[in-house]
């Protein structure tokens, strides 16, 4: 495990910690300023279901905001100010949760009662939790200054080498910079990155905020998984059409390359005939291919019903709903020819649809594809949760009108 992971997982353990504690303390608190009984259902200090199960789904819950917030993605980059603030507006959200879902159903009939209680729960819930995520931010400072990054100096007047080294530093999963150029002082784009107070450009800090980062992955998770459930007599129907459409196996795999640079192997419903390339290097498909299993193939390929599978690969996190289109290495290296930024890609999760496939459609040729590739960059530098709903609308569009290919 890393030195970054393992400053992750001692802030949770924190949190964790903290939550059971501000709870049992909250508990307590009741119990002596309301005089009520630690075992009863009864009282103003146990709400009226049980006593044990808030104990589970308190911290459970106080883990889900913390995440939905960002705050675990980056817990020792923050300012003080933007720690303490994220706290005091999580700590806020956390304990107005609790009085809606628990603590309304006490029976009390003094609703003084009710709004002490929310503010005690809110100060124990942001003091309690602040005081501990402090004191592992102060022990673990000597680690996190000893943070290891790369830095590129960009090389005079050759782009390639320069994405080639970029492409070779995104496996290692650690942060990016470049010495910038005067076009990234003019523009801005150079910060100084507290490393010896040195302007540099960071190239794998995304342009979404930390809690658009984790409500986006968190909406693919759940998502992915009502898809799933709801859609699995769907699955059946369409593996059945695929066995009895050709001869060869249901699904198909595919080596694709994904977030920082890593490969992953994508699944589909086959829709070729089982020696599709066997003859010779990889294809690019078209609107007529030969290969297609027929009336079936092209009615699947045609409403992107072959790409349902790869709702498993956003579940596993090989990638979300919205990002830029998968490429296999070898369609990669001929797209690097004529454009060697593709490897500005790899800091985001590939998706099921993006800009560009919306844009471009089918990619049949590599001109195709080096457009799609401009497409998905310029989504890259403006993502936003409302750009992906715009995205995720418009591409249920094109498939309910069979403009899949």
């Amino acid at each position: 495990m890393s030195t970054y992971r393992r400053q992750q997982m001692r802030i949770i353990l924190a949190d964790i910690v903290s939550a059971e504690l501000v709870w049992l303390l909250f508990l307590l608190f009741r119990w002596i300023v309301y005089e009520g009984k630690v075992m009863s259902v009864e009282g103003v200090l146990i709400p009226a279901f049980d006593f044990h199960r808030p104990l589970v789904l308190y911290p459970l819950g106080c883990l889900a905001v913390y995440y939905l917030s960002g705050y675990y993605l980056h817990p020792f980059k923050r300012s003080r100010s933007k720690d303490f603030l994220t706290t005091f507006v999580s700590a806020m959200i956390i304990s107005l949760g609790a009085f809606f879902i628990i603590i309304i159903d006490d029976h009390v009939t003094e609703y003084q009662r009710y709004l002490v209680s929310l503010g005690v729960l809110f100060l124990l819930q942001f003091i309690i939790s602040h005081a501990c995520r402090w004191a592992v931010r102060r022990f673990s400072r000597l680690y996190n200054e000893r943070e290891d990054v790369i830095v590129i100096d960009p090389p005079t007047g050759d782009e390639g080498e320069l994405y080639r080294q970029i492409r070779d530093a995104y496996p290692t999963g650690k942060p990016i910079y470049i010495r910038p150029r005067v076009y990234d002082l003019l523009t801005g784009a150079a910060q100084i990155r507290n490393l010896d107070d040195e302007a540099l450009v960071c190239i794998t800090e995304l342009n979404m905020s930390d809690w658009e980062v984790c409500v986006k992955r968190a909406f693919d998770i759940v998502v992915a998984v009502i898809c799933l459930v709801a859609l699995s007599p769907l699955y059946a129907f369409l593996a059945m059409l695929v066995w009895r459409s050709s001869k060869g196996p249901v699904f198909y795999t595919q080596e694709r390359t994904g977030l920082h640079g890593q490969p992953f192997q994508i699944y589909k419903f086959r829709t070729m005939i089982e020696s599709a390339e066997e003859e010779g290097l990889p294809q690019l498909s078209s609107k007529d291919d030969s290969r297609v299993t027929g009336r079936t193939g092209h009615w699947m390929r045609k409403y992107r019903l072959d790409e349902l599978p790869q709702i498993w690969n956003v579940l596993k996190g090989d990638m979300s709903f919205v990002g830029p289109r998968p490429e296999r290495p070898y369609f990669i290296r001929l797209i690097e020819q004529q454009a060697p930024y593709y490897c500005l890609l790899y800091k985001i999760r590939p998706g099921l649809t993006s800009w560009g496939p919306i844009r471009v459609g089918y990619t049949d040729t590599i001109e195709k594809m080096i457009r799609r590739l401009n497409y998905d960059i310029a989504y890259m530098e403006n993502m936003s949760l409302l750009l992906d709903l715009k995205i995720m609308l418009s591409t249920l569009s094109v498939l309910f009108n069979g403009k899949g290919q």
